[in-house]
């Protein structure tokens, strides 16, 4: 029985880390090296996670710089960001790259909240899901005689209360996120 429970429970906080991670890659007014976790640098024809190629730092809330540990890698750097699509262009000075982000306009924001919206959205419909599937086994359980209908019912209720938990905390997630975008 609380096989059930445990596997949804661990389903369901796998969807909510995925929707963190893409909380993450989200921009807000503030520069943040998460925009940049998905960004891959050719390196001797490998791709290769920024972080593992340079170091890289925010001086100023609306500023990234990236220092390769290589000088060579600069003009990579340069290329893959600007195919990652990050909304910035990179500029370097020989040594660093820079990415200047500049500040959202108040459009841009309710763009980006209604973004992230949906992304809420489809992290609560992947929640529901994992709380059909369970619910499925449980009745295909209890029609195969394995549990009773007590069973069935108790377990349907854990599962539904693991299921608000979890849509509770991607709500407060997404308020969270809300905020910091619409705040200049």
């Amino acid at each position: 029985m609380s096989d059930i429970a445990n596997s949804c429970k661990q389903n369901m906080e796998k969807r909510l880390k995925s929707f963190e991670n893409e909380l993450k890659q989200v921009r807000t007014g503030r520069a943040s090296v998460a925009v940049l976790d998905n960004v891959r640098v050719d390196y001797y024809g490998n791709p290769t996670p920024l972080n593992q190629v340079a170091t890289m730092a925010t001086p100023d809330a609306r500023t990234i710089t990236i220092a390769p540990f290589e000088k060579k890698l600069i003009a990579e750097i340069e290329k893959a960001i600007r195919i990652a699509d990050i909304g910035v262009q990179p500029t370097n000075d020989g040594n660093i790259v820079r990415l200047p982000f500049p500040a959202l306009t108040e459009e841009r924001r309710k763009d980006i909240v209604k973004n992230l919206k949906k992304i809420a959205e489809d992290a609560k419909v992947g929640i529901r899901n994992v709380r059909r599937d369970a619910n499925e086994d449980v009745k295909k359980q209890e029609k195969d005689k394995k549990i009773t209908e007590d069973e069935r019912k108790k377990l349907e209720d854990v599962v539904q209360k693991h299921t608000d938990s979890f849509i509770k905390m991607v709500d407060e997630k997404l308020a969270a996120k809300e905020k910091e975008v619409m705040t200049i």
